[in-house]
């Protein structure tokens, strides 16, 4: 059968900057890099100085909506690994 080639799909975010984080097989970790590289990054950590948790807390505008969301999908992620049902459904926003 010619013509017929296998491709492995490879599951992707879709901002390109999270697709170059290493992979390192536990689970929700690409996220939580995601997350802290996001927060490490922002107005408030770096001019402010103040620690991420603060940062998070503080919703004064200092961090970008984008960390929030992928703050969203960390904690959906995690909250998956110990809801039974995603023995059958998948672990949420892991890729």
């Amino acid at each position: 059968m010619a013509g017929i080639t296998a491709h492995s799909q490879s599951q992707q975010f879709e901002d390109d900057e999270f697709n170059e984080l290493k992979k390192t097989g536990i689970s929700c970790d690409r996220l939580r890099q995601a997350l802290k590289k996001c927060i490490k990054n922002s107005h408030c950590v770096q001019v402010q100085a103040r620690s991420a948790k603060e940062c998070i807390d503080a919703h004064d505008g200092s961090v970008p909506d984008k960390c929030f969301a992928v703050l969203q999908n960390f904690t959906d992620c995690k909250r998956s690994l110990v809801d039974m049902r995603s023995r059958f459904r998948g672990r949420k926003g892991d890729l």
